[in-house]
């Protein structure tokens, strides 16, 4: 016999197999010496009240020997003999896209400007120790996307959209700790992700699909309002074979084929090159702010109510704020318990600083995005600003303007949580996580008064919400710009083909219609299912 029941129980007891099965056995009636296994369907934390408590779904196995975690099947087959769709970026829209076409009986072939995931490494180090960006291969481009070295959260609200079940499936079919289907935040880690994301990548290639690194796409080939494929730069190729690879001075190639288009939100190129091309965009609101480091310990004790912090049986504390500043939500984006922050830049003159954690969450700060939502008809561009890209250029001056301020380099403003509110200089800057480095800079007064003002108040709502929050131990770190893209690839709700150009599938973050690793990997889904559809 096989129970599932919703039990609500101390921490001490949801780390511990034997006393979960007393609890059946005294409030289910239960008897111990039968329940062979108890297996954690779903936890989350509730923090609410002072005694905090681990809500569980639970299955025990009654006179039944207990099963491992069910993963989806799925039909991953040979498809080297299929018609093949061109699927531009390795993130995790086109790396579900094209693993999906494959179960769909396509054969994908995987172009990705940056290089893979364990090479794109060398030059993520590059960034923090000496400064230098490579403009293709950096936090945002490369194997995996941003989300490869950005924590690797897969909490998402994208419920209506998809099945998130299924992508976190997928996800420990190539490797990842089945431990994310269990918690309602699940969080692989900026550590564990790469080895995923290649297996994902060997799948593709031992399916008789391909990628392609270091290719990146500069034309789109059109005739009569409908796409046949794309123009490629090479500098570098990994295709069929893990071994077979070429190198040599870049050149043009042609890639045949329909195109999902799943570039990312960086990829501010792509979108000059749709526009050259005159394919329909729009602006898009995206929210902007700083990322801000506190002590994990003080956020422990805040959050368990708890001065000696979260004790044995309890993960680093996260932490969601949001409210409303003059009809503009401010709100905290992407926090990384026990992480750290990191210099996100993908381009010269840019300073852009994002979060990450490893699996283990072991740092000893906590960070999140502190941001301010932006909507296009909040800037008015200069006279030699299109408007469609205006809000794409006030990320830009955001993000210059932090350059300029922190040396011409990749050391970053910063100021104090409290004198940013009271705006004050900060004369000193607490110890960081960010390894480049901090220099003190008036941020009230660099950031647009609109973000800055609205800042302040948020900050001043949190700490009369959360008491100690607010704090001259937590620092601002700017600039917090990558959010979302600040432009929409405009597509057919129902088909998902863009609205002018047939086999053309705008997809995931850069195409504005996602915003995070999971809702990426849904819509790379659904743009594959709807193009094998209308084949």
């Amino acid at each position: 016999m096989i129970k599932e029941y919703d039990i609500r129980v101390l921490p001490q007891v949801a780390a511990d197999e034997r006393r979960l099965k007393e609890l059946l056995s005294r409030d289910k009636g239960l008897d111990a010496r039968h329940i062979n296994g108890v297996r954690i369907l779903k936890r989350s934390i509730d923090a609410r009240q002072r005694t905090v408590f681990v809500n569980l779904k639970v299955r025990a196995f009654v006179n039944e020997q207990p099963t491992a975690p069910e993963l989806i099947k799925t039909n991953y087959h040979n498809v080297s003999d299929r018609p093949q769709v061109i699927v531009v970026g390795a993130g995790p829209g086109g790396l579900f896209a094209a693993l999906r076409l494959i179960e769909l009986d396509f054969r994908p072939i995987v172009l990705e400007r940056g290089k893979n995931v364990h090479e794109r490494r060398l030059d993520i180090a590059l960034i923090s120790r000496e400064a230098k960006v490579n403009s293709e291969s950096n936090y945002s481009f490369g194997e995996g996307g941003a989300g490869a070295f950005s924590d690797g959260k897969l909490f998402t609200r994208s419920k209506k959209k998809g099945n998130t079940d299924r992508i976190l499936s997928i996800f420990c079919l190539h490797g990842a700790n089945p431990n994310i289907l269990v918690d309602v935040h699940p969080h692989i880690g900026t550590d564990k992700l790469p080895a995923v994301i290649q297996a994902m990548r060997e799948r593709i290639i031992s399916c008789g699909g391909e990628v392609h690194f270091q290719t990146r796409v500069d034309e789109l080939i059109i005739k009569d309002n409908e796409v046949k494929g794309v123009i490629a730069t090479r500098h570098y190729l990994t295709v069929c074979k893990q071994s077979e690879r070429s190198e040599g001075s870049p050149t043009q190639s042609e890639f045949l084929g329909p195109v999902i288009l799943a570039t990312g939100h960086s990829a501010r190129d792509v979108y000059k090159m749709l526009h050259n091309n005159k394919v329909a965009l729009e602006p898009k609101g995206i929210a902007v702010g700083v990322r801000l480091e506190h002590p994990q310990t003080l956020i422990d004790q805040i959050q368990y109510h708890c001065p000696k912090g979260r004790g044995e049986y309890l993960p680093p504390a996260e932490y969601n704020f949001v409210t409303q500043v003059q009809d503009r939500g401010v709100y905290s984006f992407c926090m990384c318990p026990g992480g750290f922050v990191v210099p996100a830049a993908s381009g010269a003159e840019q300073v852009v600083v994002n979060g990450m954690s490893p699996s283990n969450r072991g740092s000893r700060w906590a960070n999140s995005g502190m941001v301010v939502e932006i909507r296009p008809e909040d800037i008015i561009p200069d006279a030699t600003t299109d408007p469609l890209f205006a809000v794409m250029h006030y990320q830009e001056e955001m993000e210059r303007m932090a350059y300029i301020n922190g040396g011409r380099t990749q050391v970053a403003p910063a100021q104090r949580m409290t004198d940013f509110v009271n705006r004050k200089i900060s004369f000193d800057l607490p110890e960081s996580s960010y390894v480049p480095g901090l220099i003190s800079a008036p941020l009230h007064f660099l950031l647009p008064q609109g973000v800055s003002d609205r800042l302040k108040q948020g900050f001043l709502n949190f700490g009369k919400w959360s008491h100690g929050f607010l704090t001259r131990e937590a620092c601002l770190i700017g600039v917090e710009t990558r959010t979302s893209s600040p432009i929409r690839i405009i597509r057919d709700k129902d088909t998902l083909q863009h609205i002018q150009i047939k086999n053309l599938y705008p997809c995931g973050e850069g195409a504005g219609y996602a915003g995070g690793i999971v809702s990426a990997a849904i819509d790379g889904e659904r743009c594959a299912e709807m193009l094998a559809a209308s084949y």
